[in-house]
C-alpha cells in the first residue's frame, strides 16, 4: 500500500487483526525480508511493516536525515494510521529508530514491549588502523575540497569517497550517504537505561555487523530486557536462523496460545 506522509509516498503492508505489531527493517533493507514474518505475527496480531523514507518502494528524503527524524517520521507514520498502542521489533537500524523513538519523544501512543534484532546503537571503538585510515581519508579530502585541487580534478572526491566507503556507502545515493554517515556515528548506548519497555534481545551468535557483544551490553543497560543468542545465525538472525527465531518470537508474543 502506498501513503504519504510530509510530502513523501511511502509503501507499507498491513495484515492481520487485533493489538498492532510494528516491524522496522535494517539500512538498506526493505519490507520484503520480513514477509514469513509478517505471515506468523499476523496470525494473532496487526503486523504493520513499513518501506523507511529512502529504502524500498519509499522515496528518499529532500536532505540528510538523523536517527530522530527517522523516529519523528514513525510517530507521524503510526498516527496517521490513528495506532494507539503497539510493539516494536526493528532490526539493525531499525533497531536504532526504536531506541530513540523510545527514549526521546513525548509519544502520541504507547509502546507496550520492544525486540530488538541484531540492533544498531552502540558506537564500535575504533582499532589503531582504522583511526590512521579515517585521519588519512579527512587529510585527502581536505586537499580535494582546496580550490586548485578541485577545479582541476573535479571527480576526484568522488573517486575517494567510492573507494573508502562500505558496501552500504556505495550503494547510496548521495542523500542518503549522507545520512549513513550521520546515523553510524551517533551513539546511543546512553538512552539504554531510559528504556522502560520489556524488551527482548535477539541476536546471530556470529553478527559481525553488530557483534553479539552489543547485544550483551544491551541486556546490561535495558533493565528489563533478555538475550536470546541464535547459534549459526550472522547479521540477518531472522532469517539465517529462522526455525528458533520464529519459536522465540512466538514465545514471546504468545502466538499459538
Amino acid at each position: 500500500m502506498i501513503t504519504e506522509i510530509n510530502g513523501l509516498k511511502i509503501n507499507y503492508e498491513m495484515k492481520g487483526e487485533g493489538e498492532t505489531v510494528v516491524l522496522l527493517h535494517g539500512w538498506g533493507a526493505n519490507i520484503t525480508l520480513f514477509a514469513d514474518l509478517i505471515s506468523l505475527v499476523s496470525q494473532k496480531y496487526r503486523v504493520i511493516a513499513v518501506d523507511m523514507p529512502g529504502f524500498g518502494k519509499s522515496e528518499e528524503p529532500d536532505d540528510s536525515w538523523q536517527v530522530s527524524d527517522y523516529s519523528q517520521f514513525v510517530i507521524d507514520f503510526l498516527s496517521s494510521l490513528d495506532v494507539k498502542k503497539a510493539t516494536f521489533l526493528g532490526h539493525s537500524f531499525g533497531g536504532r529508530v526504536i531506541i530513540k523513538l523510545a527514549t526521546c519523544f513525548s509519544l502520541p501512543f504507547e509502546i507496550d514491549k520492544i525486540i530488538l534484532v541484531d540492533s544498531a546503537g552502540i558506537l564500535p571503538k575504533k582499532t589503531p588502523k582504522q583511526i590512521r585510515k579515517q585521519k588519512r581519508y579527512k587529510f585527502m579530502k581536505k586537499v580535494l575540497l582546496s580550490p586548485p585541487i578541485k577545479t582541476l580534478f573535479p571527480n576526484a572526491l568522488k573517486k575517494l569517497q567510492d573507494k573508502s566507503g562500505s558496501a552500504d556507502y556505495k550503494a547510496a545515493s548521495p542523500v542518503m550517504r549522507k545520512i549513513l554517515v550521520s546515523v553510524v556515528n551517533e551513539d546511543l548506548e546512553p538512552l539504554l537505561p531510559k528504556i522502560k519497555q520489556s524488551t527482548l534481545l535477539i541476536w546471530g551468535e556470529n553478527d559481525t555487523a553488530t557483534p553479539l557483544s552489543d547485544g550483551k551490553r544491551m541486556e546490561e543497560l535495558i533493565k528489563d530486557s533478555g538475550l536470546v543468542t541464535i547459534k549459526g545465525a550472522g547479521h540477518y538472525s531472522f532469517l539465517e536462523g529462522k526455525f528458533i527465531f520464529n519459536r522465540v518470537i512466538c514465545s514471546f508474543l504468545k502466538i499459538g496460545e
